[in-house]
């Protein structure tokens, strides 16, 4: 199950420089997580993914949050409860403060990132049962980001300037190890959603084999407007195949 939440981040995942024109505080994205049991596509989970506005001593930022839950009925068979969150400019969306908070059928891990992004490193803390504690600093690229803030950054890109079968390569740390992937843009398709029928930009998935991606049998759909929210995607890992669709949206910025 953990690679189902990599997974739907690598949705929503490329490493570009671009300013933020897409996304504001106050907005809320929730999403049904669909997963392929014996030939039956089940509704298993809600995710949901926020926006919110935060002051410090030093800055403004701007939490981006994502939980992904189980529904009830389902609770009894693989209970998930898992919070994310990113602390990032609002301006560039670079992560400065990450931390993950997963609980999948029993298994408990916290992580917490603190980016440094001058020398190209980031401290993390990983706790589990038991009140285990290990800390270790990983070196990364310039660029890189961490699985929230990579989930949001797709959307500052201009998709319209590119050309239909042109890719970006991105990077993204996950459980303290960076891996690479590639984003490729297949053009524009009208779909049906919850939220009304969309025209999109319609994108290909791929990364390393660390990812747990397989092939290219992993395609996303953003909003080709403005705001170029994550409305569908589909994907295929070792254990099997799923689908994550909008269910609403609201306070978007356009």
């Amino acid at each position: 199950m953990m690679r189902f939440t990599l997974l739907i981040a690598l949705f929503f995942s490329v490493a570009l420089q671009a300013q933020n024109n897409a996304i504001a505080p106050d907005e809320k994205l929730v999403y049904t997580a669909s997963y392929n049991m014996s030939g039956i596509l089940n509704d298993i989970a809600q995710v949901t993914m926020s926006t919110a506005k935060v002051n410090t001593s030093k800055a403004t930022l701007m939490r981006l949050k994502v939980t992904a839950l189980t529904y009830s009925k389902w609770d009894n068979f693989f209970k998930i409860r898992d919070l994310y969150e990113s602390y990032v400019s609002p301006k560039t969306l670079t992560p400065y403060l990450y931390k993950r908070d997963i609980n999948e059928g029993g298994y408990y891990k916290a992580m917490k990132y603190t980016f440094s992004h001058k020398t190209n490193t980031v401290k993390t803390v990983q706790t589990k049962k038991n009140n285990y504690v290990e800390n270790k600093t990983v070196s990364i690229n310039k660029g890189t980001k961490d699985i929230v803030s990579a989930l949001y950054y797709i959307r500052l890109f201009d998709y319209a300037s590119m050309s239909k079968g042109s890719s970006k390569s991105l990077n993204i740390i996950f459980d303290r190890k960076e891996f690479n992937g590639k984003i490729t843009y297949l053009g524009k398709e009208t779909i049906s959603t919850a939220i009304g029928t969309k025209e999109c930009y319609k994108l290909s998935i791929g990364a390393d084999s660390s990812s747990g991606l397989q092939g290219s049998s992993n395609f996303l759909w953003l909003t080709a407007d403005e705001n170029k929210i994550p409305v569908y995607g589909k994907f295929k890992i070792p254990v099997g195949n799923g689908e994550l669709k909008i269910k609403s949206a609201s306070g978007l910025k356009n």
